[in-house]
């Protein structure tokens, strides 16, 4: 084989196991992050904790992206600090509620992102309100780990222009669906499968 053609064999050789490696890398890493769930036990809510570190970066801009690991505009103008708390705190009373396990558990939650949408992405294109936490189970008992910490990315498209408003017309605001959301969330999280999700689905369904 010509030096040319040589060299150009192993380039493409080279950029197959590139991309080879990169995908297997990607597709690795999505294993991880699901199989904290996917492995963990059926499990009672039977106490929690909520933290919601102060060193988060609170912002207040009108902007359709503002910067800041929390940006909440559900509520009137306050402790956002505590708004997200008590967002939490509801949701895991509720998914605690929905689902009967085997285990019983305390759950510690400390949240890194609620970053819901401003009044100007809300009122006009809309956005993805972008919810980070890292979740422990903790044997209530024992008080050891059931399931080792692990991040939830519980992620929901937010409602934009018109379809916010339709929302907001049938009391389905930025707070009742970003708790339904993330009850349903947890609630998956503690029953280990998707059937709580069916059984706590919203008036906003029809919206989605």
């Amino acid at each position: 084989m010509p030096r040319t053609g040589m060299i150009c064999a192993a380039m493409m050789v080279l950029a197959v196991a590139g991309c080879a490696t990169v995908d297997t890398a990607s597709r690795n890493a999505v294993r991880v992050d699901l199989s904290a769930t996917q492995m963990a036990p059926s499990m009672q809510l039977v106490d929690y904790e909520v933290r919601v570190p102060e060193t988060l970066r609170v912002s207040e801009a009108n902007l359709y992206y503002p910067p800041g690991d929390i940006v909440w505009r559900g509520e009137p103008m306050g402790d956002r600090y505590a708004q997200v708390k008590a967002i939490f705190d509801t949701s895991l009373d509720r998914a605690g509620r929905a689902v009967a396990g085997d285990i019983p558990v305390m759950a510690r939650i400390e949240v890194k992102r609620f970053h819901a949408i401003s009044e100007k992405a809300r009122y006009t294109v809309g956005g993805m309100h972008s919810i980070a936490f890292d979740l422990t189970f903790l044997d209530a008992g024992t008080g050891l780990p059931v399931v080792p910490t692990y991040e939830v990315r519980a992620d929901l498209q937010g409602y934009g222009g018109k379809q916010a408003m339709l929302a907001e017309a049938r009391g389905v605001t930025q707070k009742y669906r970003i708790t339904r959301h993330l009850t349903d969330v947890l609630a998956q999280e503690l029953a280990g499968s998707d059937t709580a999700l069916l059984a706590l689905a919203g008036p906003d369904a029809a919206l989605r």
